[in-house]
């Protein structure tokens, strides 16, 4: 297996893994709805003066995502038990008069930091008053999305075979994704927006003037990783990576087990 990095900045980074199969590659995508993520799970309202339900303010407060500056443990897997304390549960309290926007970085909470401070939660109008507290805790994206650390998604390369071009031109204004150019009368298709629908090869087949052939590799696929702020997106693979490794360690544990009480 080798990795090629193509572009990366802040919240985004996509690269191309050559070697594997279709399978690794959705087993990589997958694997990050296992990955511990922290946010908010219960809300206790005191007082809730807006034009919005509790309810409705409790789920965009879920939604908002938190950074730990300290390590955390999961709640089932804390010696508490699942009775929650600080080695397992962050506390946020919130507390606002209006008229005012109520933002995300007016939850005011220890251990924890606010990925996106200026993010609205709810408008208060003259003398509306919100007030509640707050806990978070780690959570999987298998369980609910407010876990989830980002978005994966890979295509696979394509493969590019393109005979008798002369420069017509006629397949540019026919692909979608503008993938497309050509200098010096030659076809060059971009790998990285080429999503393989083969509109230019039913143009060229239709009009006869050239042969363009795309088919997706088998083992080469480039992937992309975009955070939404709890990791880095090197970060997002890298624990991906993890966590399927331990996985296939405990199904080679559990089938072991398995073979042995058949014999």
């Amino acid at each position: 297996m080798k990795i090629e990095k193509i572009s990366k900045d802040k919240e985004k980074i996509c690269f191309l893994i050559k070697g594997i199969n279709n399978t690794i590659a959705n087993s990589i995508r997958r694997s990050i709805l296992e990955i511990p993520i922290l946010a908010i799970d219960s809300v206790e309202f005191y007082k809730n003066d807006s034009a919005l339900y509790d309810e409705i303010i409790a789920h965009r407060l879920g939604l908002i995502p938190l950074k730990t500056t300290k390590t955390f443990t999961q709640k089932e897997k804390c010696s508490c038990k699942g009775k929650g304390c600080s080695k397992c549960t962050a506390s946020f309290k919130l507390k606002a008069k209006g008229p005012i926007m109520v933002y995300a970085k007016d939850l005011k909470g220890r251990g924890i930091e606010v990925v996106y401070p200026d993010m609205p939660i709810v408008l208060l109008g003259k003398d509306q008053e919100l007030l509640l507290s707050t806990e978070a805790t780690l959570g999987i994206g298998k369980e609910h999305a407010k876990h989830t650390p980002g978005l994966v998604w890979f295509n696979s390369y394509p493969i590019v075979e393109i005979k008798n071009c002369n420069g017509c031109q006629e397949c540019i204004s026919t692909c979608p994704r503008k993938a497309i150019t050509i200098k010096n009368k030659k076809i060059t298709i971009d790998p990285l927006k080429c999503d393989i629908c083969e509109a230019c090869v039913e143009l060229s087949k239709k009009r006869g003037k050239c042969s363009i052939n795309i088919k997706p590799s088998k083992e080469d696929f480039i992937f992309y990783i975009e955070t939404f702020g709890q990791l880095k997106p090197e970060e997002i693979f890298i624990d991906a990576i993890k966590i399927l490794d331990s996985n296939l360690k405990e199904f080679e544990k559990q089938l072991s087990k398995k073979a042995k009480k058949k014999k």
